[in-house]
């Protein structure tokens, strides 16, 4: 068994982890990067573990920071809208943006990755050490015991930085400690993914939206790649996969649920068949940042909260994580123990926030959109957007195209609508004067 110290531990080498041993490699730290996985550069992707990324404007301030932005922008693909697809296989297509022009970004979550980890690697005072499964986290002494594919190994550090997942090794560490509250909320549905691929080297479906087949209880979405293929993700409940098992009964359920795409799937039941269902959850827990006597551990991104991906938010949020701790250790002038804590308490309200708004959105996707009344709305805070530009933004917009405080957005929407309601009334009232003045005058003229 070998050992030696570390300054700065992360665990985890996905998106969040990579960007933030770059941002503190830069400020002069030493990082030291622990992967469970081997490395991704030489190992396949696992399967049907893809999930496209939304990223917009939150996660390109932050790639921003690391010379980023353009690079993911050129590798993805910009999405203007949402494309609703009946179950008649009609299309209606409905821009995120009043004007049409904002659009949310597709790109493989699998090469952003690999994008952020080359960074990382190219940065001075990044080592990143892959096939290193946490087993134990002394938070006595920071000592670290990893499982390889040989010999164990053990590293110790003063500042672990959790950033490992929904399902983070490091996380269990603290889940007993007296005062740490965690809850994990599952939904019922699950998610699996199917591929269609390019139709004579073209795009089978429109790259430039996102499509929905809202189906109520469940639905499907389609994300464009650079290669001219869909990534389709199915949002199922548990009842729904149980009852859809054959090969007869896939190709029934899809041609009579989405029939405009089931023939686009050439190979949709060995998809079906083999791609594993993930779940999908919630997770909030506080605090975020523990002491020991040995160490200080703090979770970030998914570790802390992660998310259901209904608003494209999870990797989002993640990266304004790893800014936020930038930004406090700046303020704090290198105190790791008040900027971890001022960034927790930062984020905290943030993360519920958008946790609490993408569960919404998933009830959105599903049903409402065919809603008629729905639509009206829409259309009408749309036409807000233009006659009242900047003073009315859509909670869409907020989220997406802009890095207001996802904390401050419930509370701005709520303080637009009465003010269009107060307007509207006024207008009305007004009207409602103005006939009544006139009737009047007409009766005088008599």
């Amino acid at each position: 068994m070998t050992e030696q110290r570390e300054r700065v531990a992360i665990i985890g080498a996905g998106l969040a982890g990579c960007l933030l041993a770059t941002l503190l490699a830069r400020r002069g730290i030493e990082v030291t990067v622990f992967e469970r996985r081997e490395d991704p550069r030489v190992t396949a992707a696992e399967r049907g573990r893809s999930i496209n990324l939304a990223i917009s404007a939150r996660g390109l301030a932050a790639l921003d920071q690391v010379g980023l932005r353009d690079l993911t922008l050129s590798r993805a693909l910009p999405m203007h809208g949402r494309m609703v697809h009946g179950r008649d296989g009609q299309q209606s297509f409905r821009p995120y943006s009043a004007d049409g022009t904002h659009a949310i970004n597709s790109i493989s979550r699998a090469e952003l990755n690999l994008a952020l980890l080359d960074v990382a690697k190219r940065t001075a005072g990044v080592t990143v050490e892959f096939g290193c499964r946490l087993a134990e986290l002394d938070m006595s002494t920071g000592a670290m015991t990893f499982e390889t594919s040989g010999r164990p190994r053990s590293a110790r550090a003063g500042i672990v930085l959790a950033a490992d997942g929904a399902y983070s090794a490091a996380r269990r560490s603290v889940t007993f400690r007296q005062g740490f509250t965690f809850c994990q909320d599952y939904l019922d549905h699950g998610y699996k993914e199917l591929t269609v691929p390019p139709r004579d080297g073209e795009f089978a479906l429109d790259p430039d939206a996102l499509h929905i087949w809202p189906r109520g209880s469940s639905m499907m979405i389609a994300l464009p790649n650079l290669d001219r293929s869909f990534t389709c993700t199915l949002f199922w409940t548990g009842e729904e996969y149980a009852a859809v098992r054959g090969q007869d009964q896939i190709r029934e359920h899809f041609g009579r649920h989405y029939p405009d795409v089931a023939g686009l799937i050439p190979d949709l039941v060995d998809d079906y068949l083999h791609n594993p269902v993930g779940a999908l959850a919630t997770i909030r827990c506080w605090p975020w940042v523990h002491q020991g006597v040995g160490c200080t551990l703090a979770l970030i991104g998914d570790a802390a909260h992660a998310i259901v991906p209904f608003y494209g938010q999870g990797a989002n949020c993640a990266f304004e994580d790893c800014v936020e701790i930038d930004r406090c250790l700046t303020e704090e002038d290198g105190d790791w123990s008040a900027a971890l804590g001022a960034y927790q308490r930062g984020r905290k309200a943030n993360c519920d926030a958008i946790a609490d708004m993408a569960l919404d959105n998933f009830i959105e996707m599903r049903d409402l959109v065919n809603s008629r009344v729905f639509r009206a709305k829409t259309a009408a805070r749309h036409a807000l957007e233009r006659r009242l530009p900047g003073r009315y933004v859509s909670r869409y917009e907020l989220v997406s195209f802009t890095t207001i405080p996802y904390a401050q957005i419930p509370d701005r929407m709520r303080r637009q609508d009465r003010a269009t309601a107060l307007a509207a009334a006024g207008v009305a009232g007004a009207a409602l004067l103005a006939a009544t003045a006139g009737g009047r005058a007409r009766r005088a003229r008599r």
